[in-house]
């Protein structure tokens, strides 16, 4: 029987690493990228199954590039898992509109890239499945977060939208919003971040969802998730107070 094959972007750290060494021990091939080629070497070095492939998500051509190497090496794609992101909450305070850019340039811009670099595969493939990674964070708007919010927000619109347009050729297009996850993006919040869980728990449940089940979207870990998805449907008024009084957000006479 031959290994499925998986691609995850955003291999080096985080969530993307521990899902790509979930996978490649359940037996999958797994491809990885991310910029840093030495993170993947290294990951790679220590797990038979997984191969690195460089890759900065910001290029197009080099996506496509790249999928084009994926494919050579394996020949079928089961999975593609699409979770570059970026985040530095010091400059989110205020509107930087540079550092906005950059955010929506790589967590938004950057996950588009690779979608379409494996778009015409997939549709005529007829079955796979396309993962968007976003974030509670793009539920509903919340302080401080002038860039990563909204950037999240685009991709849950984006995945909605996508659900459509591949579910035409039988292709499943899934979300998954995490919710305080420790990896090097999260150790820059300078605040206690509720039930916060491991890299291991991220990747044990994207793996169940992707392989086990068949829902859109992916999110964890329920007890923070549900309540959030449960204030997202309050009108505004009541919204802005609840979320106002849990931040500590105060606002100015």
């Amino acid at each position: 029987m031959n290994k499925k094959t998986i691609w995850i972007t955003g291999g080096s750290t985080g969530i993307g690493k521990a899902l790509a060494i979930k996978f490649a021990d359940e037996g999958w091939n797994v491809a990885i990228s991310a910029r840093r080629e030495n993170l993947l070497d290294e990951i790679a070095d220590n797990h038979e199954n997984i191969s690195p492939f460089p890759l900065d998500v910001t290029d197009k051509s080099k996506c496509k590039e790249v999928f084009e190497k994926i494919k050579n090496k394996f020949e079928n794609i089961d999975i593609c898992f699409f979770s570059t992101g970026t985040w530095n909450p010091k400059k989110e305070r205020d509107i930087d509109v540079e550092q906005i850019e950059e955010v929506f340039k790589i967590n938004f811009f950057g996950t588009l890239n690779a979608i379409k670099a494996v778009e015409e595969y997939f549709k005529n493939r007829k079955s796979g499945t396309i993962t968007i990674v976003s974030s509670i964070a793009g539920y509903r708007g919340l302080p401080n977060s002038t860039g990563y919010g909204p950037s999240k927000s685009a991709l849950n619109n984006l995945a909605e939208s996508l659900y459509f347009d591949f579910g035409r050729s039988n292709v499943r297009v899934c979300l998954v919003s995490p919710g305080f996850i420790k990896t090097p993006m999260t150790d820059k919040n300078d605040f206690k971040m509720p039930f916060l869980k491991t890299t291991e728990y991220a990747a044990d449940k994207i793996y169940d969802g992707l392989v086990n089940k068949k829902t859109f979207e992916i999110h964890f870990p329920k007890s923070l998730t549900i309540v959030l998805k449960i204030l997202s449907f309050l009108p505004s008024k009541i919204y802005f107070g609840l979320v106002g009084k849990l931040t500590k957000y105060q606002k100015k006479d």
